[in-house]
């Protein structure tokens, strides 16, 4: 780029706020030249995270720092209409209570339990999601705001988030969420791979030729509908354990119960079954093991790694990591708000907010 590019460009970020000086270098013989820095506070991202029966909403500044968070039960299957609601009137009450103006907004990330459309930020046919499919989430909040809305399923953002913070071997990471369904995030050469329509990584309805349980999307033998946490309540009841939710499930796990420990483990040895062909066809480096039934201890993980391990090929195992989730519960709503600040920062997102009215005035 020219030099006198370089200067347009840094002159907008600098009236922006986005950069600002932080001194100069030591001459060498001519003008000293000066320095700039990413200023992470200059402007803010909503994020939120929607599990079927938990919302999450976030403040994060433009470094990716969480400033604050609101965590609350929902239940997802209510309808589009009551859960975005809760969601705008709480992150109007998080810019509130943070003192940021409105202006200090620059975009919106949000993750939904179910197939989207990352496009248009539709959901398609959510089996959990009744009323919400082909509903127009952007459309629905962007009015309040006037920023860019971006939507994805959970597991995605979920992805994002966790390689956030898991490091240079996430660069090929599978991020597999099992709780009451089971789905993954792909990332592959450090981007996320969402696949031609969106629906990459949907592990959860891959068939286990073994089984015949009839799942939620209308299939038999899909993975989730054998080792999801639903399916395992069922199961654990019917040998007369009270489990009626996934955390009735690692509650029993954690106090020694040993029938939902075995439980567990079947139920990684199921998904391992799975991961080995996508260890086979992608050859990661990393799978994050995240959701509710990662909270249950090893068991669960240490099922996925007797098969992985013992039916892949060494030279794909070799440096291959199967780990919880060093995100945890923090991923979903983390890769949400890395979703919104990707969009802000890039040129065109710059461009958006240098035109909006006062956008050079605050900083």
């Amino acid at each position: 780029m020219a030099r006198s590019t370089i200067a347009l460009r840094l002159d907008e970020l600098l009236s922006l706020g986005i950069v600002s000086p932080v001194g100069e270098t030591s001459s060498t013989g001519g003008r000293p030249s000066a320095l700039v820095a990413m200023n992470p506070g200059a402007r803010v991202v909503i994020a939120a995270q929607f599990g079927a029966t938990q919302g999450t909403v976030a403040l994060i500044d433009v470094g990716s720092t969480v400033i604050s968070e609101h965590k609350e039960t929902l239940d997802i299957g209510v309808g589009p209409v009551p859960v975005l609601n809760w969601f705008l009137d709480v992150a109007e009450r998080l810019l509130h209570e943070a003192g940021r103006p409105e202006s200090d907004l620059v975009a919106i990330g949000i993750g939904l339990p179910g197939p989207v459309e990352h496009e248009s930020g539709r959901p398609k046919n959510p089996p959990i999601m009744p009323g919400w499919h082909n509903f127009d989430v952007p459309a629905f909040v962007h009015p309040r705001f006037e920023v860019p809305v971006l939507v994805d399923n959970d597991v995605n953002v979920m992805a994002l988030g966790e390689r956030a913070v898991a490091g240079p071997e996430a660069d090929y990471m599978i991020l597999v969420k099992v709780s009451t369904g089971i789905g993954s995030g792909i990332i592959s050469e450090g981007q996320l791979q969402r696949g031609s329509r969106g629906t990459a990584g949907d592990l959860g309805h891959i068939q286990l030729v073994a089984h015949d349980a009839l799942c939620a999307c209308g299939n038999f033998g899909c993975l989730e509908a054998v080792a999801g946490g639903s399916a395992i309540a069922t199961k654990l009841r019917d040998q007369g354990l009270d489990t009626h939710s996934v955390q009735d499930i690692v509650t029993a796990a954690i106090s020694g119960n040993m029938l939902a420990i075995q439980a567990l483990r079947q139920a990684g040895r199921d998904i391992g079954e799975v991961l080995t062909t996508c260890v086979t066809l992608f050859n990661p480096s990393l799978i994050s093991i995240g959701g509710s039934l990662a909270n249950a201890g090893e068991h669960l993980i240490a099922g996925i790694r007797e098969v992985v391990y013992a039916r892949s090929k060494p030279i794909a195992t070799e440096h291959l990591s199967i780990n919880r989730s060093k995100a945890g519960e923090k991923a979903g709503v983390l890769g949400a708000g890395i979703m919104a600040i990707d969009c802000a920062l890039s040129p065109e997102g710059i461009n958006r907010m240098s035109e909006r009215p006062g956008a050079n005035a605050a900083l």
